[in-house]
Formats: structure tokens, sequence, C-alpha cells
């Protein structure tokens, strides 16, 4: 029974990212909507978020997330040079590192999915950029590697091997984790050792799928409580 629900999620997991990809092809928006958000009359504004998508991934992917962020009062941005984001997540780090500072911004909060929480946690741990990153919110996080990236040619894939030198230093650097939270699906197919970070808040949801927790409601109430318990403790 588990193996075909995991299968059967398997399935869903395509369907949902396949949608979106080709959703995000045909029907574009500009990210510029994200930067005004709803704040209300009575809100405060929230602090910066920054999306990381991941591999193969534009941020159109995680427009579910941009909006929701956008109408709880946070400024959303975004890295257009990132596209889908298949370079090393060292070049495509310097990309985030750039906008940070070209657009002066502090506090930031990064969201990520996949990949870009790698992207994330290496931009916290540079010295020109660590300090304008209040937190990384990773979502379904290969941070140790997924057995599966042995198995591929590409060596944008293969990067994600467990045996990689740069991810295995990097996950050795524990000293940014106590800012990471790692959010991850109770069953992911790409990344079969999980998304726990030592150090980090680790919180594990109910969904199945690798792409799915994006469109997780309940993914949206975690993050909004995140960077609100990290406010707290930043004050």
């Amino acid at each position: 029974m588990l193996l075909a629900k995991r299968a059967w999620s398997w399935v869903l997991d395509y369907v949902y990212v396949g949608y979106w990809q080709v959703h995000g092809f045909l029907f574009r928006e500009d990210p510029a909507k994200y930067l005004t958000p709803d704040r209300g009359a009575d809100r405060e504004a929230g602090p910066p978020v920054l999306l990381i998508p991941g591999i193969y991934e534009t941020w159109q992917f995680m427009r579910p997330v941009a909006a929701h962020l956008a109408s709880a009062g946070h400024p959303v941005h975004v890295v257009q040079q990132l596209g889908y984001n298949r370079g090393t997540v060292q070049s495509m780090g310097r990309y985030v590192a750039e906008y940070l500072a070209a657009h002066d911004l502090t506090d930031v909060v990064l969201v990520a999915h996949s990949k870009g929480g790698l992207i994330g946690k290496y931009v916290m741990t540079q010295p020109d950029s660590g300090d304008r990153v209040r937190q990384l919110i990773a979502i379904n996080s290969p941070f140790s590697g997924s057995i599966y990236a042995n198995f591929f040619i590409l060596p944008s894939i293969r990067a994600f091997s467990p045996g990689n030198k740069f991810l295995r230093t990097q996950l050795a650097n524990i000293e940014s984790n106590a800012r990471i939270t790692s959010i991850y699906s109770s069953f992911d197919p790409h990344i079969p050792r999980g998304s726990q970070l030592p150090g980090a808040e680790n919180i594990q949801l109910p969904t199945m799928g690798h792409f799915r927790i994006i469109g997780d409601k309940r993914l949206l109430g975690v993050v909004d409580q995140s960077i609100a318990v990290h406010g707290s403790n930043a004050g």
C-alpha cells in the first residue's frame, strides 16, 4: 500500500511540475508586481524576500509562494539572471550576491526550493553577502546530496552527488545553520536521505513529492511562522 501511495505521489509530482513549467512559459508574469506588496492600513511592512528556484526552474515556478508573501506584506525579489538555474552553486550564488548589493538589500529572507537552498546557504557564508541575509527558508533542498545524482552524466546533476567535494564542504560548514529553516516532504523521491540539516530548524510536512510542496498551503503557513520567529529573535 505504501509503495503504491508513493508511486502515485511521484506521478502527481511530475504532473504538478509539468503544469507549472508550461504555465510559467506560456503565461509569464512581470516579477516587478511583487515588489509592491499589499500592506494594508494596519499592517507593518515585512522584511524583503528573495526567491531562489531549483535547477531547471525559473522563478515562475515559485509564483504561489511569491503571491502569498506579497499579500502578506513582503516585497518579493527575484534574480532574473539565474534563468533556469543550470550553473554551479557558486556562479548562481554570485548572481544573488550581486543583486543584493546592487539593490542594497538588508535583513533579507531567502526562500528557496531544492538547489536554491544550496545557493542560499552559499550566499550566507560569503563575507560580501552573508550579513545582508536574515535567514534562509529552504524547501526540499539536498544539503546532503542525492545518491541518484551518481547515475547522471550531466555535470549540473552530478554536482548533487553525496561525494561532491563542494557539497561536503558546505555541509560541514555549520556556522549559518541556526539561521536556516529546512522544510521537507515526508517522501521526496529525488532526495532519499531527506533534507535534514544539523543545527537548523527542521520541519517535515505530510506532503509527498519533491515539487508539489510548493503549492501546499501548509508550506505557506510554516514559511510565515518561520519569518515571524526569526524576526522576533533578531529583535
